[in-house]
């Protein structure tokens, strides 16, 4: 009897660790950059494992980037009101849609440039709230370098 509940453990543990194996990297959505074969809005996933970044659409890989010729990390975050959605809660209850004026939104973006010989490239990531800092401590322990605040950055026009 002990011995088929520890086989029946075996084989869902085997099947968890299987799922999950499939499931390698973070989870991110394409913004831009000069990856030619994605478009803006696209799901993807970042796998930095060993000694490259493997950007994977599905189950096909998309572009595999060796970590030591990534030349910066960055990061950046968008902060907006939520206007729109304080509109359309106003029509139904006015103080709920004066509550959600005030609350605000962020998105966390995280870029990438390297240089491989005369090949130059880059790209931005849009990065779940819950992913961008495993993200980014992912890649700077993998390439060495440390993210660029965009932030905190003064920049004069």
């Amino acid at each position: 009897m002990k011995t088929k509940l520890i086989a029946a453990m075996l084989c869902s543990l085997l099947s968890i660790a299987s799922f999950a194996a499939d499931k390698a990297g973070f989870a991110v959505k394409y913004d831009g950059g000069s990856i030619a074969d994605l478009k803006t809005g696209t799901d993807i996933r970042i796998n930095p494992s060993g000694t490259t970044i493997t950007i994977s659409k599905g189950k096909t890989d998309v572009l595999s980037i060796p970590a030591a010729s990534i030349t910066e990390i960055s990061y950046g975050q968008d902060v907006h009101r939520r206007v729109g959605a304080a509109i359309g809660l106003a029509v139904i209850s006015f103080g709920a849609g004066l509550l959600m004026a005030l609350a605000k939104s962020k998105k966390h973006y995280v870029g990438l440039t390297w240089a491989t010989g005369d090949v130059k490239g880059g790209f931005a990531v849009q990065a779940d709230k819950n992913d961008y800092r495993g993200l980014l401590q992912a890649l700077e322990g993998l390439t060495g370098k440390k993210a660029v605040d965009t932030d905190s950055m003064n920049v004069k026009n």
